[in-house]
Formats: C-alpha cells, structure tokens, sequence
C-alpha cells in the first residue's frame, strides 16, 4: 500500500495523517485502491480497502468523522465520528477521531494547531475557493478555538494543478487575474494557490506550511482523478486525527 505523508506533520508525535493513493491491496482498474461508496465500487471491496487503510495510518474505521461534500462555506464542529452531515470543512478537538476529506482534484486542507491542540480539515474546489471556505475555517479557529496563526501548521495534500485544470470564463471571472493562465484561448484556474494565498494572507508562517508538489491529474499510476477519469476515479482519502493518552 503507498499511503503518502506530511513531513511537516511527522514533527508532531501526537498526530496521525495519511493520504491513500490508488495503491492498495492489488486494487485493479476502473477503481483501483478506492475509499468512497459514490462511485460505483463494490461496497466490500470499499469496506476492505478502509479498514486496511485506516489500520496503515493507525486508526479504527469506526473512529472516522465523514462530511457529505457539497462545495460549500459550511463548517461542522465534530465531536463524534460517523457521518456528520453536509459541509466542506471539520474541526474537532476530540482526541482519536480521524477528520477525513475525499479528493478526486479538489485540493484538500489539513490544519492542526500546536498550542490549543485543535484540528481542521477543509474541502475547497473551485466553488469553495470562491466561497472562501479556507478562509471561514481559520477565522472559526481564531474566533471560537483562539488559535493563532503562529500556532497553525497546514498541509495542502495533492490536487490539479493549475495547467490541468480548463474552467470556463464564467468561473475565471470569479477570481483575480493573477489565478487565470490564458493558453490558446483556454483559460486555466490555479486552486492551490487561491487557497495557499489564504493561508498567507491569513499570517502564517511559510515555514508552518507544506504544499504537495503532486498534480493528482498527471500522477496517473498513483493518485485518483476525476478530471482525468470521469465517472471511473475512485476516491482517496486524507485523514487528520490527534493521538489519545
């Protein structure tokens, strides 16, 4: 199984964080190593492929907190693991309960704060960029949970990348220019750094930041799309939790 890390997250003993990739258990095409029940995958197949997941990263399956992913500005406060409703972002300060965010090529967020022992996990496309979904999540952190920017470390785990990711002129108006790359007459919208000037914009340190360099639309062999694949991509999963005592 190749689950990927967060070298900026290993310095904190007290986290567990993994992102799955399309490797797993000898998972063969259209799904491959799929963690999501939406597509089309045999629901045991899915059940087997989380379990053996969550065990690589060190946590239950049944100590998972799901959100119903809708690209919106909707925020759940979790306290308990299961299903959670419909929003884009969690934050939880429960011990041993994992946040988990399904990726396709929305860029997903993980945010963890050192002092006041706080985690976030944000779902934030093209709709939730422009939503500021990012950006409403580190202000309930401030607001409700005290946290500090110099406290926060954020990781940014694989999405499409800015040559790979076509939108039409009704979505590229909706951003500032500097995110728009014109191409032979095409237009292309750059996610990541929308959500990383957010991050910034916000005060935290570059240093308290790590991006993925890995396009999930180019990284075929390993990371689902759906961009790329349409109605076969599977789904991968990056899970946040804080260790209990």
């Amino acid at each position: 199984m190749r689950v990927i890390k967060s070298s900026l997250f290993e310095r904190f003993p007290e986290l567990i964080f993994g992102f799955s990739t399309k490797i797993g258990l000898n998972r063969k095409t259209p799904f491959f190593f799929n963690l999501s029940f939406t597509v089309g995958d045999d629901e045991t197949v899915v059940k087997e492929n989380r379990s053996a997941f969550f065990d690589a990263i060190g946590l239950m399956s049944s100590k998972i907190a799901y959100q119903k992913q809708i690209h919106s500005d909707t925020i759940t406060v979790v306290e308990r693991p299961g299903p959670n409703g419909e929003s884009d972002a969690m934050i939880t300060v429960q011990q041993n309960i994992g946040l988990a965010i399904f990726v396709a090529d929305c860029t997903p967020i993980f945010i963890y704060d050192k002092k006041n022992k706080v985690v976030a996990a944000v779902h934030s496309g093209w709709r939730g960029a422009e939503r500021q979904i990012l950006n409403i999540t580190l202000s309930k952190l401030f607001d409700q949970f005290n946290s500090q920017p110099q406290n926060l470390f954020v990781y940014f785990g694989p999405s499409i990348s800015q040559k790979n990711y076509e939108v039409g002129e009704e979505v590229a108006m909706l951003f500032d220019h500097k995110y728009i790359q014109e191409n032979s007459g095409k237009l292309f919208l750059d996610v990541p750094r929308v959500n990383a000037d957010i991050v910034f914009e916000f005060g935290i340190p570059n240093s308290n930041v790590e991006i993925s360099p890995l396009c999930t639309f180019e990284e075929n062999e390993l990371l689902h799309s759906y961009r790329r694949d349409g109605k076969f991509s599977g789904r991968s999963l990056g899970v946040i939790a804080m260790r209990g005592k």
